[in-house]
Parts: structure tokens; sequence; C-alpha cells
């Protein structure tokens, strides 16, 4: 269990900023983002196993989740050995992943969670109109749709809310998702980078520098 990768989950609601603060902080030394979306984006389509993933999505069905944690673990093991991510010197910080509590559990031999990032928004109504500006901004209509939205907030209330009760309570630290980013992400760097400080020097066994 010692070479598990130690981490930081960035956690919320759809809309609650985890990719945009993930990517920020991803440009900080000493820590590596990656969201699970990246994953899905960057499977090998020939292989064996993005044939499979093709089986699913194609015809519009949920990845299970073995395929998705095995996809995530190839993805990470081909980073480590092109050296993009380095276990020795880097935290890592995931987001979208993992998507409920089955994931959690199948994730525990592979990731050692240091911090949980909750990304919060009390009023769920203008999170809904956050997601639909940002889709209109990008061009993705179908995301724009507000009984899309609302559905992508069910599922995640009903299927990834619960996976912070997997965790230790101590380890999960809450932060406002409302206001700028540069103040949002003034919060997160007060909740991460004691653990980088701590976990630093010898991140791979967990062990205090």
């Amino acid at each position: 269990m010692s070479h598990r990768y130690q981490t930081i989950l960035l956690f919320g609601a759809p809309g609650a900023g985890k990719g945009t603060q993930g990517k920020i902080l991803g440009q900080v030394p000493g820590f590596y983002h990656l969201s699970c979306g990246e994953v899905f984006r960057t499977i090998d389509t020939g292989s064996e196993l993005g044939k499979t993933f093709l089986e699913y999505s194609g015809k519009g069905l949920l990845v299970p989740d073995d395929l998705t944690i095995k996809m995530w673990q190839q993805n990470m093991h081909a980073r480590t050995v092109l050296n993009d991510y380095k276990p020795r010197a880097d935290i890592l910080v995931l987001d979208g992943i993992p998507r409920n509590v089955n994931q959690a559990k199948l994730l525990e031999k592979h990731l050692n969670v240091l911090e949980i990032i909750h990304l919060v928004c009390p009023d769920k109504e203008e999170m809904i109109k956050r997601l639909r500006r940002r889709a209109l901004k990008e061009n993705r209509i179908d995301d724009a749709k507000e009984e899309v939205i609302r559905k992508r907030w069910d599922v995640y209330e009903q299927e990834t809310y619960p996976v912070l009760n997997h965790y230790p309570k101590e380890i999960v630290k809450t932060v406002d998702a409302i206001g700028s980013p540069a103040r949002v992400l003034q919060h997160i760097l007060a909740a991460v980078v004691p653990v980088q400080e701590k976990h630093f020097n010898n991140p791979v066994t967990g062990e205090p520098a």
C-alpha cells in the first residue's frame, strides 16, 4: 500500500469549478492535475480497452466502474512512464473521479487520499444558471438545456455526494465555490499548501518531510 499515489480530490456539484481550479492548481509546482474527462478523451480506441469503452459510450450507456478505473489506471501508468507525472515529487489532484462509492472502493489500492476539497454552493439555482452560461459560451447547446443540467444534479446528489461519507470527515475541507476564481483558489491553497509541505519530500510513502 506504500506505493499508492498521494492524492487530493476536488469534489463538488456540477458547475462548482472543479475543472477550473484543478487546472490552476496543476500549474503550481508539486501538484499534478488530472480530470476523469481527460482520461476518456485520450483513450486509445484501437486498444481492447478502448473498443470496450466505445461499445458502452456508443450506445449511450454508462461505462462500468471497473472499466472506468482500469482506463484511469492505464492512463496514470502512461503518464508516469513518460515522466509527465512524478509520483515522488507531485501530489496528484483528481477531479471527476471517484463518481460513486463503488469507484472510491476500487481506487483504495491506488490512492492514498490526503485531503478532499469540497467546493460548495448553497444556491443550487445560481449554479444551474452558471452551467447554462458556460455551455452557451462554449457552444455546447445540449448541455445548456435546463433538464439536462438538472439530471446531472440528480445524478450527483444520488450517486456522487455519498462518496464524501466514504472518507474520514477530518480530511474533508469545505470551500465556498462562490466568488472569483482567484478568491476560490486562495481558499483552496490555504487548505492544500500544508498538505504539500508535509508530503512533498516523500510523497510515495506519505511520511512527513
